[in-house]
């Protein structure tokens, strides 16, 4: 069984993985975030790591956009075309190119609000979405165009999937609901309804990078072929297996990024792992929360994925 077949033997009722499979991910250094170094570098981290298959870091940001500072502005976002992903496309291609006979090609995709907070900072599109959210929704869905536009581009190049990427319910980000379901709920689904529709493996990624959630629970009607998030909650911590049972689909995580895969010892990585898969479902991929540090040592991340590929089924 090659690394294809592992990963997609997941979603497969009537097979398991012969092993636990397990991927990490990270920032590469600036002078590798684009053109053929940029392909190298993943190609190089993908085998060195062992990793069961390769997703293509996203480093193409929204330009900065100075003239958007007031609800009424976001009318003026700009959409854009298969042109302004060119630096990005050419790298998933290569990328395809290189490595789909042996492994899943999975391309990071953020979600239109985080597209956005490139475009304008965080602090003023909240702001402007708890001012008025029905004006900020014109340049919500100027934004979903555009990441659509970059999605349909990638699959027509031959990607697998995506490892999709969302914020908007954190605990400490609105005061209500309210707010996430009306500007990012919608454009999320629209995004992820698309590939979906059209890709092998979805993973959703509820992201905590910047801040926690009191519950996940807003993104459970979310698509995605497995659910990929912390366990840490605002005032509370899950298991695997809680999180697998409440999205009804394979979990993928178990290890803190900031945790022991950083700091601890070789003893104390495998023993992390050991105690993810005990308490994991049966359908599992190990993983971390979120993208580790930069500057980790590839030998840590390799050492962790050996130790859930030896856990024969």
């Amino acid at each position: 069984m090659n690394k294809r077949d592992l990963v997609l033997s997941l979603l497969d009722d009537k097979n398991y993985p012969p092993y636990i499979p397990a991927a990490f991910f990270l920032h590469f250094d600036p002078g590798c975030r684009s053109g053929q170094a940029a392909i190298d570098k993943h190609l190089e981290f993908f085998r060195s790591t062992d990793m069961d298959f390769l997703k293509i870091q996203y480093e193409h940001s929204y330009p900065r956009l100075s003239g958007i500072l007031k609800p009424a502005d976001w009318a003026k976002m700009p959409r854009y075309g298969k042109d302004f992903f060119e630096e990005p496309l050419n790298v998933v291609k290569g990328l395809v190119k290189e490595a789909k006979r042996d492994a899943l090609v999975l391309v990071t995709l953020y979600s239109p609000f985080m597209c956005s907070g490139h475009a304008v900072s965080p602090e003023i599109r909240d702001q402007n979405i708890l001012e008025n959210p029905e004006a900020v929704k014109l340049g919500m869905e100027a934004v979903t165009e555009s990441v659509l536009t970059f999605v349909r581009e990638c699959i027509r190049l031959g990607v697998d999937g995506f490892y999709a990427s969302t914020q908007g319910a954190e605990a400490a980000r609105f005061p209500d609901l309210s707010y996430f379901d009306a500007c990012i709920r919608p454009y999320d689904i629209a995004v992820m309804e698309e590939i979906n529709r059209k890709c092998l493996f979805n993973i959703l990624h509820i992201c905590d990078y910047h801040l926690s959630y009191r519950d996940i629970t807003p993104f459970l009607t979310y698509p995605g072929h497995v659910v990929n998030c912390s366990l840490q909650l605002h005032d509370g911590q899950m298991t695997p297996r809680q999180v697998a049972e409440m999205f009804g689909r394979p979990f993928m995580g178990g290890m803190d990024r900031k945790g022991t895969l950083v700091t601890g010892t070789s003893e104390q990585i495998r023993s992390d792992v050991e105690s993810a898969i005990e308490t994991a479902p049966e359908r599992f991929f190990l993983a971390a929360d979120c993208t580790v540090p930069s500057d980790i040592s590839w030998d840590r991340l390799r050492l962790a994925i050996d130790t859930a590929h030896a856990r024969v089924r």
